[in-house]
């Protein structure tokens, strides 16, 4: 039987940031690799360091932690988008990202917000929709001459 760790989920503090980084890389090199070509891989996985540190600083953002490593991040924005929620790739599948969307779906009721969106991946997709999401509708976006299928999704809380 498979055991699943002990997941602390946190708010963000700024000496994350590197760490989340990191982390964000690895889920899209690794995990959404299987789902995109290497032109999409190379175009998602830029990070302007300053505007992550400014998102993260002016939006509700958390971390799970796995024996003390940053094994996940999400964020919440005021209008209930979950714009970031990513798990790292060893972390895949053990409760990281149900545990952080947990504390998302918590905030949202303490604040009010009776339903949450995002725009998620094509890997992402199972997740939400196992978390309760429904598919609003499927759209294209161009990020840096790159070409992606989009999900629109919410979850009426």
């Amino acid at each position: 039987m498979a055991r699943f760790p002990v997941i602390e989920v946190r708010p963000y503090q700024p000496s994350d940031l590197d760490a989340v980084i990191e982390l964000f890389q690895h889920a899209i090199r690794e995990t959404a690799s299987a789902d995109y070509n290497q032109a999409q891989i190379d175009a998602w996985a830029q990070v302007d360091r300053d505007e992550w540190e400014l998102a993260r600083a002016t939006r509700p953002t958390w971390v799970a932690l796995v024996d003390g490593d940053i094994a996940g991040f999400a964020d919440l924005e005021k209008n209930g988008l979950v714009d970031m929620l990513f798990v790292h790739p060893k972390h895949q599948r053990k409760s990281v990202g149900t545990s952080l969307l947990a504390r998302i779906e918590a905030e949202a009721d303490e604040c009010g917000i009776t339903c949450l969106h995002t725009y998620a991946s094509v890997t992402a997709k199972p997740f939400f929709e196992y978390c309760g999401f429904t598919v609003l509708l499927a759209r294209a976006v161009v990020v840096r001459e790159q070409r992606f299928i989009q999900y629109v999704m919410e979850k009426v809380l």
